[in-house]
């Protein structure tokens, strides 16, 4: 009876059953919340990373423009960034603590991002007197910076200062009293296609780099969706 009933319903049944895995696992992923990283404004950051004057910002905050010159002597602009997803960091060549940690993890960016053309990675010298062109140039070369992907930049002292203060909102006031003077700090910086904030990771922390290309991954998604 028990074999009647197989050879004629076992079909049917097996074909239900594979329909109906199909079916809870489709909900699943239906009714599974959808991942979307918040939009930072100035309002948002620790008040010593954030210019006073933008200090009240809750919303529409963008990156600035800016004209600044990379290891190549190439001039580079927002322009270079328009429609793609980027990450940015604050940095100087001769800094002998946290720096060669930060470099070491945009390496790593640089090799698991490799065959993406819609990320690029950006570091700005907070010492451009002293990082110009041919210095970031061997540091570079030291570095394995490629050159399609990653921008090591220099220029205007008081350019840079307002990028970290005013845009990335990543330096605290150095304190002393001098002119654009800054300490920078370990963050990475994920910039969206519309020159937004999407995040800030440590960059001496190496579990934090796995969830930076995670956020990314969620990122570009959300522009396919």
């Amino acid at each position: 009876m028990y074999k009647k009933f197989l050879k004629r319903y076992g079909p049917l049944i097996l074909i239900m059953t594979f329909f109906s895995v199909i079916v809870l696992t489709s909900f699943y992923f239906i009714l599974q919340p959808k991942i979307i990283l918040p939009i930072y404004s100035p309002n948002m950051v620790s008040q010593e990373l954030v210019d006073k004057n933008i200090r009240y910002i809750k919303k529409y905050h963008r990156i600035a423009d800016f004209s600044l010159t990379n290891q190549n002597g190439k001039k580079i602009t927002e322009k270079n960034y328009n429609n793609k997803i980027y990450v940015a960091d604050f940095f100087f060549t001769t800094c002998p603590t946290i720096c060669p940690i930060m470099t070491d993890n945009m390496t790593y960016l640089q090799e698991k991002l490799l065959l993406n053309k819609d990320v690029l990675l950006v570091s700005f010298s907070v010492t451009p007197g002293i990082d110009n062109v041919e210095v970031l140039k061997n540091y570079a070369l030291e570095k394995g910076v490629l050159d399609s992907k990653w921008n090591l930049l220099t220029g205007n002292k008081k350019m840079i200062y307002d990028l970290a203060r005013k845009s990335y909102l990543v330096a605290k006031n150095d304190g002393d009293g001098g002119k654009y003077d800054m300490i920078h700090t370990e963050n990475f910086v994920l910039i969206d296609k519309e020159k937004r904030i999407r995040g800030f990771y440590d960059g001496t922390n190496n579990e934090e780099m796995n969830n930076l290309i995670s956020d990314i991954n969620t990122l570009e998604e959300s522009y396919i969706n």
